[in-house]
C-alpha cells in the first residue's frame, strides 16, 4: 500500500509546484504557456479526488478493523506498534487534504488567471478601436 502514497505526495508535489509557478510574479513571459499546460493537466489531476477518497476509505477501514490496545492488555512493543499506526492513519490524512487542496486552489487560480488574461484582451481591444 505504500505505492498509493507515493503516487499521492508526488502529485501533491507536482499541484504546489504547479500553483507556486503559476502566482509567482515576474514570470509573465512564461505565464501563457504554463497556463496551457496546467489546463490541461487539470482533467487527468481529477483523479485525484476519487483516488483520495478511496485511500480515506482504506484508513476508515482499517481504524475500524484496528484492534484496541489498552495499556494493562498488551506489551509495551505493541503499544508502539499501535501508536506508530495511528501517527500514519493521520500523516496519510494530513496527505489525502493537502492534495485535495492543492488541487482545488489550482484549479480557482488557473481560472482566475484565464479570466485575467480574457480580461487584459478585452481591454487591449477597446483601447485599439478607440
Amino acid at each position: 500500500m505504500a505505492l498509493e502514497w507515493v503516487v499521492l505526495g508526488y502529485t501533491a508535489g507536482a499541484e504546489a509546484i504547479m500553483l507556486l509557478l503559476l502566482t509567482v510574479p515576474g514570470l509573465d513571459g512564461l505565464r501563457k504557456g504554463l497556463i496551457a499546460v496546467i489546463r490541461n493537466l487539470l482533467k487527468p489531476f481529477m483523479s485525484v479526488v476519487p483516488f483520495c477518497l478511496f485511500l480515506l476509505m482504506d484508513i476508515y477501514w482499517k481504524y475500524e478493523t484496528r484492534p484496541t490496545c489498552d495499556d494493562e492488555s498488551c506489551t509495551p512493543s505493541e503499544y508502539l506498534r499501535h501508536q506508530k499506526s495511528i501517527m500514519k492513519s493521520q500523516r496519510n490524512a494530513l496527505l489525502i487534504a493537502a492534495a485535495l487542496i492543492l488541487y482545488w486552489l489550482l484549479y480557482s487560480v488557473t481560472s482566475l488567471v484565464v479570466k485575467i488574461e480574457q480580461l487584459n484582451q478585452r481591454l487591449e481591444r477597446l483601447k485599439n478601436s478607440d
